[in-house]
């Protein structure tokens, strides 16, 4: 079996302490948030939520997923980014998506859709430079800098890890040149074997070696006893979620089941070349203490070497 990482997430702006001591305590290597300025209910601020759960707990690594980069001015995201790395002693992964599912937060903050991928790359080539060096300058297409400095720098060397999220070509793309990693969400087995062989080519006709490139997964995960209810519960908390019908949708993109045939599952995705998972809780919120733990006990411990 090849080495593996597993993560959770935080679902919830609430109970921030509690719940990041619970996950650290049944073993997963990665602690997780996303984030909108709006959406569909309660959302948190990634940076924001993962301080806190930096103050409570001890080793477990903490990932934003993912931070909206498009939505922050690419100075602001590095020193957010750097800040949150030395006040947790080095334990930061920034995770980055392009967003775009909820326009009105993109009209809010004054950032026009169809820029989000435009911002993204310059974002993450400014964070990459003013994370590894003193006295940048840099002159975009929507960030001036002159010998600017960020203080302190991060404390992991060369720089927190970087992965890049989302679907498509242009995120695969984004991944080779500026990340350390790969992590597609709403993915089929089939989509992430054909993602890893496209990014392998990318990386070749990029001159890029993969040999510190990880391939990830981000899953929706609901495991139950009873397989139906397990279905019905990703099926209502993504459908609330994501405002649409989840019904035909959770056995193609989520993990859903009984322990036995999540493990079955799950399988499938490693042998498609996965080699990191965030198994986010998809499931009413009087469950997910309880789906967590089986999530811990069931799949994390079925895999660990």
């Amino acid at each position: 079996m090849p080495q593996l990482t597993f993560g959770t997430g935080l679902r919830s702006p609430y109970n921030i302490e509690q719940t990041a001591r619970h996950i650290e305590s049944l073993g997963f290597d990665v602690l997780c948030c996303g984030e909108h300025v709006s959406f569909h209910g309660d959302t948190a601020n990634g940076f924001i939520s993962l301080s806190v759960a930096a103050a409570a707990t001890e080793h477990i690594k903490l990932m934003s997923a993912i931070t909206l980069a498009p939505l922050y001015p690419a100075a602001l995201m590095a020193k957010l980014g750097a800040a949150l790395d030395v006040a947790s002693g080095g334990r930061f992964i920034m995770g980055i998506g392009v967003g775009g599912e909820y326009p009105k937060e993109f009209e809010a903050c004054g950032v026009p859709l169809s820029e989000r991928g435009a911002r993204t790359n310059e974002a993450l080539a400014v964070t990459r430079k003013l994370w590894t060096e003193s006295k940048v300058s840099f002159n975009g297409r929507f960030t001036t800098l002159n010998s600017f400095s960020l203080k302190p720098l991060p404390i992991q060397k060369p720089n927190p890890p970087i992965w890049v999220a989302g679907r498509k070509d242009a995120a695969m793309r984004r991944a080779v040149r500026y990340g350390d990693g790969w992590l597609p969400y709403m993915y089929s087995p089939e989509q992430m074997a054909h993602s890893v062989a496209k990014i392998t080519a990318f990386a070749a006709k990029e001159g890029r070696s993969l040999d510190h490139f990880t391939q990830g997964l981000y899953i929706f995960t609901a495991v139950h006893e009873d397989s139906d209810t397990a279905v019905r519960m990703a099926a209502d908390k993504l459908g609330a979620q994501y405002a649409q019908d989840f019904k035909s949708l959770v056995g193609k993109y989520a993990l859903a089941g009984t322990p036995q045939q999540c493990r079955v599952r799950l399988k499938q995705y490693i042998d498609a070349g996965a080699r990191f998972f965030i198994l986010s809780s998809a499931c009413p919120a009087d469950y997910i203490d309880r789906n967590i733990e089986l999530i811990a006990k069931e799949l994390v411990a079925a895999f660990r070497d």
